[in-house]
């Protein structure tokens, strides 16, 4: 397919705000492209080049795309020096023109597309498309445009990104512009891709269920499309492709989706869910999916987050767990907590999550030096063990990792008695943790929250609220500043749930109360490079009354506490936080993890 033909497509997904549309174009796309355009067509829709769990980022700022722009223009060359910092900045402006355009604009996708047309002093073919790139060609010029490395790579990236705009026409170069800065983003989830999929085998979402499975045990959606839409053009018998959809093994090296809790509120409710359950303890830290191959005399380590990030080199206490395997590879499920070097105790979250860095790795280790607290297993020597029942998975686990100082396995208790869950429960916030976590002792490993399988408790008095929990909420927008707040160009926030069944955020509060000055500076600047004026296509439309100055692209999430939860004609959501205040910023979740709107339901008063 060539990528001018690409770019339609997704002209069209950006213009639509409904899921089945959304599912219908997605459909089209995958019949018409050829094998060997899934995969790299699966991560450009994402506004990747490679799957979350992987790093390959441009490097290149929304002003060094201007300037690419204006080199096109001009025809001239433009280089960059580098300072000491290893900043690039050209030695030249931008063109009269781009700054025209981005000033109107505001968008340098927009800009690319309006310089790729007739502009002033230029004829209609000075920028004509004299080859047609496929998407495939169009995809490898982006690989080896963010690959660049080393001294003078700024300039190299520059002058490749400006062969590219030259070689698209103007819708391509829309899109190309929008994935070098990241901010593609059509609005819709992996959920809505896998529904695509299904409807391409069998004209419904029938195979929805087993391709949600198959990509929890492998987190990488372009080699999933790859190998289903190869068996399907081969015609494979429908059943036996959803049965190997559904025994597709976890492996080392593609994170698995991480399993998470469902929420009731009494012990009693819990064993009579979940029956006779191990219940441990709930750490408030990183979680960390640890994956290590110890095979070939090597430590091969790579540990994801629970949005699917690698985050292998921001730990070098890996090593040592690594060291203290008795097996040569495996799969981890832990929580990373930082730990006071000096008498051994827990550190907050707001202390660990500061390891969450890509440089002064080893001056952080230091300062705030972490313990990986293991509770589960799910791969052992090659061999998937996810279809065991947990309670084996942990017997499993002790054999292989030995109690240390940089790493233990999880302890816990078997039970069915409620007052014994209770009273563990009780236990557990004493020691300043964040309550247990209750798991059907028989379970396999599901990712995500689906089924009643993984439940928590967890305490919410004093500052976090009368709510029984706290609300994981993705960011809309903001609201400027008024009075003493007008300084700081930020007010108040909005803030929504997911709707997983549409696959949209809808809007529950507007929050300005519980925020301080410290956290209005650090909002301002998280929220500026993600800004737009414009609603992204995953909001549900909100009331006028409460439309921000200034939408967000989903990328912040804030954990909220409440007193209750209130119906309300206002918000999308049918309901809205009483007294809701702010207790942290999420760095370690995405828009596809927040509070859902069927989890609300779970939430009780006190």
């Amino acid at each position: 397919m060539h990528f001018r033909e690409f770019a339609r497509y997704l002209k069209e997904l950006e213009e639509t705000s409904s899921r089945l549309a959304m599912t219908d174009q997605l459909a089209e796309l995958f019949q018409q492209l050829d094998l060997d355009e899934v995969l790299p067509v699966c991560y450009l829709l994402q506004g990747r080049l490679v799957p979350a769990y992987q790093s390959l980022e441009f490097q290149l700022s929304a002003k060094m795309v201007l300037r690419a722009l204006s080199q096109l223009i001009s025809g001239e060359k433009h280089t960059t020096q580098t300072d000491l910092f290893g900043t690039s900045d050209s030695t030249e402006q931008l063109s009269d023109e781009v700054q025209t355009l981005f000033k109107q604009l505001g968008d340098v996708g927009l800009v690319a597309e309006k310089v790729k047309e007739k502009g002033p002093g230029r004829t209609s073919t000075t920028f004509s498309v004299t080859q047609e790139l496929s998407i495939v060609e169009v995809y490898q010029r982006l690989v080896e445009i963010a690959r660049e490395g080393g001294e003078g790579s700024q300039q190299r990236k520059l002058d490749k990104l400006v062969s590219l705009f030259r070689a698209v026409d103007g819708l391509g170069a829309r899109y190309c512009a929008r994935i070098v800065v990241g901010k593609l983003r059509l609005g819709f989830s992996t959920m809505t891709m896998l529904d695509a999929l299904s409807w391409v085998a069998a004209k419904d979402k029938s195979f929805t269920e087993a391709l949600e499975q198959a990509y929890q045990n492998k987190a990488d959606i372009g080699l999933l499309a790859q190998e289903f839409l190869q068996m399907v053009r081969k015609e494979t018998e429908l059943t036996t492709i959803k049965q190997n959809l559904l025994n597709l093994p976890v492996s080392l090296g593609v994170p698995v989706v991480p399993a998470l809790c469902q929420r009731l509120n009494t012990s009693a409710e819990i064993i009579t869910k979940l029956g006779r359950v191990i219940a441990e303890p709930k750490y408030d830290g990183l979680r960390l999916q640890i994956h290590i191959d110890k095979s070939d005399g090597q430590h091969q380590i790579m540990a994801f987050s629970r949005s699917l990030e690698n985050m292998s080199a921001m730990f070098p206490e890996l090593e040592q767990l690594a060291d203290s395997l008795s097996c040569q590879s495996c799969i981890l499920d832990s929580e990373a907590i930082g730990v006071d070097p000096n008498t051994g105790k827990l550190r907050p979250f707001q202390e660990t999550i500061t390891r969450k860095r890509k440089h002064e790795v080893g001056e952080r280790a230091k300062d705030v030096p972490i313990k990986f607290f293991v509770f589960d297993v799910l791969l052992i020597d090659g061999k998937s063990i996810i279809d065991l029942p947990l309670l084996e998975r942990k017997k499993l686990l002790v054999q292989i990792l030995p109690k240390m100082k940089v790493a233990e396995p999880v302890e816990y208790i078997q039970t069915e008695n409620p007052v014994e869950l209770h009273q563990f429960h009780e236990t557990m916030l004493t020691q300043d943790l964040e309550g247990a976590v209750m798991k059907k002792n028989d379970s396999q490993y599901q990712g995500g929250r689906k089924g009643w399988r993984w439940v928590k408790i967890k305490e919410a008095e004093g500052s976090k609220g009368k709510l029984n929990d706290t609300l994981d909420l993705l960011v809309m927008g903001y609201y400027l500043g008024k009075g003493k707040r007008a300084q700081f160009g930020l007010g108040a926030i909005l803030v929504g749930v997911l709707d997983e069944d549409a696959q949209q955020i809808l809007s529950i509060s507007k929050i300005g109360t519980g925020i301080s000055e410290a956290q209005l500076t650090e909002f301002k600047q998280q929220f500026q490079p993600i800004e737009t004026k414009q609603r992204p296509n995953l909001y549900q439309l909100v009331d006028k009354s409460l439309t921000p100055d200034y939408w967000l692209e989903p990328e912040v999430v804030v954990e909220i506490a409440a007193d209750e939860i209130t119906t309300s004609p206002a918000h999308r959501a049918g309901v809205a936080l009483r007294f809701p205040r702010l207790i942290k910023i999420r760095t370690d979740k995405d828009w596809q993890s927040i509070t859902t709107l069927s989890e609300l339901k779970n939430f009780s008063r006190r």
